[in-house]
């Protein structure tokens, strides 16, 4: 309500009877009711501009919707969505619902008419809530690792100017397994169900190392199909390391060791991207990202934790609970 309609707005309270000046005075005394998006969206844990602890941030007012606070320490406002990829975009009483078809694992056209809204703006709102979930996969894994590899075809979806041919809808790749049409990725699970995964931009033994050296406790029994740039890793970095092959009869060691449960994460991967009919190398990440938060909560995930996800508040390990 802007100064003149507020105006004209207090002159008409002279008007009121008493019972109804009564009942406003009771209702501006209640404390504002947080509406759906507000409950859902988590505190803030410091100042986003100056990290003064929360202590410092002061209420001042509302904007569409959500409280805003002033920051003692640095003078500036801000609100839950300061600094993040949820920051300035609008519909935000269309975010629960878009929420939901990321959960849903709805495509951008069935996620546009699922919250009435424009085709390009499900594709915006799509990579801006996958911005920050692309960033969380555990940091650490014990005990019997298990680490593979898959590929995924190079594609350029959405680009006007192609180094290349074209393919008619996706086609196929010129080479199988390592060629350059091939993008791997890497994911490394341990028997808690923590997981890892990375895009790699070569499947060699720097890059394994890069991503692993920081990921595995130095006690763990890494379970491989043997390829060189793992048994290379784990005799540099002093991790047992046990060969698992995929023939028939040698997939399980001893019992235990085996990489079963890295393919079959492979699997249900690939047949739930299979909706999407390709992905653009340059967002695999972010796909990445969202097949871990989906495994990650499994079957008790709910637009709320999409919602926090997607501010980079992320909860830690939770499959199990």
């Amino acid at each position: 309500m802007d100064t003149q309609a507020f105006q004209h707005w207090l002159a008409q309270l002279g008007q009121l009877s008493a019972m109804q000046r009564a009942t406003v005075q009771r209702v501006l005394r209640e404390p504002r009711p947080k509406d759906a998006l507000e409950a859902a969206l988590p505190d803030l844990p410091a100042c986003p501009h100056c990290q003064a602890p929360a202590t410092q941030l002061a209420p001042w007012g509302w904007s569409r919707g959500l409280r805003r606070y002033r920051c003692r320490a640095c003078g500036r406002t801000c609100n839950t969505l300061t600094g993040t990829a949820l920051a300035h975009l609008r519909k935000a009483d269309c975010w629960h619902a878009y929420a939901q078809a990321l959960i849903d694992g709805l495509t951008l056209r069935q996620a546009a008419q699922h919250c009435g809204v424009n085709k390009n703006t499900a594709f915006l709102w799509r990579h801006r809530f996958l911005l920050a979930v692309a960033g969380h996969r555990d940091t650490r894994e014990s005990g019997i690792v298990e680490a593979d590899e898959t590929f995924f075809l190079e594609s350029f979806k959405g680009q006007r100017r192609l180094p290349r041919p074209a393919r008619k809808r996706g086609g196929v790749g010129a080479t199988r397994g390592t060629g350059k049409d091939q993008i791997p990725v890497m994911v490394v699970r341990d028997r808690e169900g923590h997981t890892a995964d990375f895009q790699l931009d070569k499947l060699d033994a720097a890059h394994v190392r890069d991503a692993l050296l920081p990921l595995i406790d130095r006690e763990s029994v890494l379970c491989t199909d043997g390829a060189a740039v793992y048994a290379a890793f784990a005799g540099a970095s002093g991790i047992t390391h046990y060969v698992v092959h995929a023939r028939p009869g040698q997939r399980v060691r001893e019992g235990a060791f085996h990489i079963q449960n890295v393919n079959t994460y492979h699997s249900r991967l690939k047949g739930w991207m299979a909706r999407f009919h390709g992905v653009a190398t340059k967002y695999l990440v972010n796909y990445l990202g969202w097949r871990r938060m989906l495994e990650r909560y499994q079957p008790s995930i709910q637009p709320v934790h999409c919602l926090r996800e997607s501010l980079g508040r992320a909860r830690q390990h939770v499959i199990g609970t």
